[in-house]
């Protein structure tokens, strides 16, 4: 789920362009503009784009050192499959990383936030995208479903990691799961 490459751009700059990054992603436009952004950072063959489902991904067992998505994983129709893939391609000893929405759980916060996210970040998100579709309106009620904290964290080890953590951003609009092959 590397949608237009910012975290594989990310991850090629913290490495000063000396380590090849794959990004993988289903949709073909998406990759596009992620390989426009790579020629205009001048990334060259640092960074592979591979059009790939994340829940058949076609890399060998074992193979690289971090795997990780961001605001992805929520989208993947069987989150299981694709945690069982993410944790196939990564070699032993290496990390998966998840970072993904979520609510935070602390009281008045939550309540606050619930409502802005539900009423007015999608009509903010649409009111930027310039469209009239409601493309802005799945985004509350996906990860409200989705699962959070202690719950994702449990799937991750159900898929064979160990050491699994998770460290909430911004009071909790965020979470960053790291878990270990």
């Amino acid at each position: 789920c590397t949608g237009t490459g910012d975290l594989a751009l990310a991850y090629w700059r913290a490495t000063g362009g000396r380590a090849t990054v794959v990004g993988a992603d289903f949709c073909h436009p998406m990759l596009v503009l992620g390989h426009e952004k790579s020629q205009r950072a001048n990334a060259g063959p640092g960074i592979q784009w591979v059009e790939a489902d994340a829940q058949r991904l076609p890399f060998a067992d074992d193979q690289f050192q971090i795997v990780c998505v961001a605001f992805g994983l929520r989208n993947v129709s069987d989150t299981d499959r694709g945690l069982g893939e993410m944790v196939r391609v990564c070699r032993p000893g290496g990390r998966v990383a998840v970072l993904e929405f979520t609510l935070p759980d602390r009281w008045p916060l939550r309540p606050l936030y619930g409502w802005y996210f539900r009423h007015i970040l999608p009509r903010v998100g649409q009111a930027l995208a310039k469209n009239r579709h409601a493309a802005y309106n799945y985004l509350p009620a996906s990860v409200r479903e989705f699962p959070q904290r202690d719950a994702l964290a449990e799937r991750l080890r159900s898929a064979g990691l160990t050491q699994v953590g998770f460290h909430p951003f911004t009071f909790g609009v965020a979470t960053l799961y790291v878990g270990v092959k």
